[in-house]
């Protein structure tokens, strides 16, 4: 699989944030995505995912196989039909209900996404909230919160992160945890695009500094 962006070009509120920008990730490859506030680094992760349109250029995913061939996989290929199929995207918003228990909402994404490499009880108990998955997400506190959103990643598989700040909220523990979890997915194979005012243990990744 490749990730490739080919002078890509992203808008905000139809002003131009970010142009030219060019990249090619192969399988278990990172991309750390940096520079100053405003810069387009959300935007840049907010265009890969298709959650904005791209305002010139191109990005493309090569080598998952088109979802109409999934019948004719044989030798451990993925299908997808789309980038924003093949993502997760974790952004500065959890995206779970407060109301809803915490296993609740990861067995909602599981069941929406398909299943992952992890069970709900499993991945709560990989990123350290093991023994309160029956509390309500709004009960638990901005780390927690965080903590929870990242299990997400691992009840259903995908195998490109997009992630906006991931370790916003996160103590040291919790960081340490969380570089295991991305070198694990890039060990498997798996790309991480990520944008981060702050060092993630990616020691091997790529970088890319916008604002310049």
């Amino acid at each position: 699989m490749r990730l490739i962006a080919e002078n890509l070009g992203g808008e905000r509120g139809g002003d131009t944030v970010f142009s030219g920008i060019g990249f090619a990730l192969e399988d278990g490859q990172a991309l750390v995505v940096t520079g100053p506030n405003g810069a387009g680094k959300s935007t840049l992760l907010r265009v890969i995912a298709g959650l904005l349109p791209v305002a010139e250029g191109s990005v493309r995913i090569e080598g998952v196989v088109k979802i109409e061939d999934v019948v004719e996989i044989e030798d451990g290929g993925e299908a997808f039909p789309s980038i924003a199929a093949a993502c997760h995207y974790l952004g500065h918003q959890n995206a779970m209900k407060p109301a809803l228990g915490v296993a609740e909402n990861l067995r909602f994404w599981r069941d929406f996404n398909g299943d992952g490499h992890a069970g709900v009880e499993e991945a709560l108990e990989t990123v350290g909230l093991g023994g309160i998955g029956h509390l309500p997400f709004g009960y638990l506190s901005t780390g927690q919160r965080r903590r929870a959103a990242i299990a997400k990643l691992l009840v259903s598989h995908r195998p490109l992160w997009l992630l906006d700040e991931p370790t916003a909220g996160l103590d040291k523990a919790s960081e340490r945890r969380f570089a295991q979890l991305m070198g694990k997915h890039c060990r498997e194979g798996g790309i991480i695009v990520a944008a981060t005012h702050l060092p993630l243990g990616l020691d091997e990744a790529k970088e890319l500094r916008m604002g310049q």
